[in-house]
């Protein structure tokens, strides 16, 4: 079984090469970078419309989901470079909200020290798909 990452204990490595984007308070030792929007669909269906994204995504590689907890993990290459990120995101209920979620995600490189945006870009263009109907 796949370690999914806890957005608990996350500390950032001290490199510009991570995105992370989480609701307030979420990751209680990092500051994100931005946060995630209010997404009109349930968490089972955020869920399942996120996995459909991976799937779809050329140079995207699904490597372990779990339905009941929201977690998935894929890996993203970069379309120049063939650099292989990792990046974790956990689908999130909204409270007192059922038909709504939210998501917290960290997108970070394996090797160099500085990403050129490409994390950040990536979370980004995930939020905006996954704010469409």
């Amino acid at each position: 079984m796949t370690d999914f990452l806890d957005f608990q204990t996350l500390k950032r490595p001290p490199k510009p090469n991570t995105a992370l984007i989480a609701p307030e308070g979420f990751t209680p030792l990092e500051t994100p970078d931005g946060a995630p929007p209010v997404l009109p669909f349930p968490p089972a269906e955020t869920f399942a419309r996120l996995l459909a994204m991976i799937e779809a995504e050329p140079g995207w590689k699904l490597v372990a989901a779990d339905g009941a907890t929201g977690r998935l993990r894929f890996i993203a290459v970069t379309k120049l470079l063939r650099f292989k990120d990792d990046v974790d995101v956990t689908i999130l209920p909204v409270d007192g909200a059922p038909s709504q979620s939210t998501f917290a995600a960290y997108s970070r490189s394996r090797v160099g020290y500085s990403d050129l945006g490409t994390n950040r870009k990536r979370l980004d263009g995930l939020s905006a798909a996954l704010s469409l109907p």
